[in-house]
This record gives C-alpha cells, structure tokens and sequence, in this order.
C-alpha cells in the first residue's frame, strides 16, 4: 500500500513538472541593451538595400549595400522612441524582414516574426507578359495593367501558393505599357514599351 501511494505521488510530482515546463513563454527573443544593436544578414550583394522602418511604414534609415558577401552593422538606438521596428533586406527576389522591439531602454529581438518575402518577377517577351510569383502564406494578390495610362486588365487572385500568368497583348497596340502587382502591403512596378 505504502509502495503505491509512493509511486502515486511520484507520478503526480513528475506530471506537475512537466505541465510547469510546457507552461513556460515560448516566445523567441532576445534582449539587450539598447545602446548597440548589431544587424546581420548573410550572402548580400552589391545594390540589395538596407532599410529600417517604424511600425508605421516610416523609414528611419536605408543603405545601398557596397559590397558583396555578409554585411554586419551595428546601430545606436537610444534615439528611438519606443515601438516595433522592421529592419528589410531587399534583394533581386526576395526581401528578408526581421523585426525588433524597442522598450524601456532595451531591445527585443522578435524572432518568431522574421519572415521572407519574395517579390513578384514581372518579364516581357515580345507582346508577352510573365509573372510570377511564390508566396507560401498565400496572401491576395492583385495585378494591374494599364496601357497609355488607361487600365486594360485587372485581376484579383487568392489562394495560391505559386502564381504563374501569362498575359498576350495586342501587337497592334505600340506605346507604353505598365504593370502593377500589389501583394503583401508592397507595390512592385515593371514599365515597358512595344
């Protein structure tokens, strides 16, 4: 009797353990102290951009890379209000987004909000017009076609993880054409002529 209410209280001591654990915060950040925060990004190139927005869209800060490779910079934020801040890498098809959270003299790294998002390839061929895009969150996306400033097509898509379209335009219409996709908050522009 004495053996199994031993084993009894053990379990119970075991299954409270194990429920405190898994109450734990799971959130993955970091923080530091706000005086110097170092960016990092790897496999950069000559012409990505770097950008540092405030949680209204406002940028604060952007570079053009000058070099090939891994960028690393540290950055003095004492200056900053307190609020969630984005920091973009903007490469050739994709953008790398990192956000941090800036409070009471310290900085939060917000990890579970680092994302990637990869831009829209929008190519012409002759009197064709290709775009492409990858989008896992599959977030809506609308595409916009004007000709002489006049729209001619557009089209909402929903749903779909890889977009593919492409679009014949009349060989008889020549003059300047422009497409506009909208995705992801962003706007990306391709203007071309036939």
């Amino acid at each position: 009797m004495r053996t199994t209410m031993k084993t009894i209280l053990v379990v119970a001591l075991m299954f409270g353990t194990l429920i405190g654990y898994a109450n734990e915060n799971t959130k993955s950040t970091n923080a530091v102290a706000v005086k110097r925060v170092k960016v990092e990004y790897k496999a950069v190139k000559i012409g990505h951009a770097l950008t540092i927005k405030n949680e209204y869209g406002i940028t604060i800060y952007k570079q053009v890379i000058q070099s090939s490779g891994t960028y690393s910079k540290t950055f003095d934020l004492t200056n900053l209000e307190d609020g969630i801040y984005t920091t973009e890498l903007e490469k050739d098809f994709e953008i790398d987004v990192k956000k941090l959270e800036v409070k009471d003299g310290f900085v939060t790294f917000l990890k579970k909000e680092n994302k990637k998002i990869f831009k829209p390839v929008i190519r012409t061929e002759g009197d064709l017009v290709l775009i492409s895009k990858i989008d896992f969150n599959k977030q809506p996306l609308k595409i916009v076609l004007y000709y002489d400033n006049q729209v001619i097509l557009s089209e909402k898509i929903e749903g779909e993880e890889v977009l593919n379209r492409v679009y014949k335009l009349s060989k008889s219409e020549k003059g300047a054409y422009k497409v506009l996709v909208y995705t992801d908050n962003r706007m990306y522009v391709k203007n071309f002529s036939i």
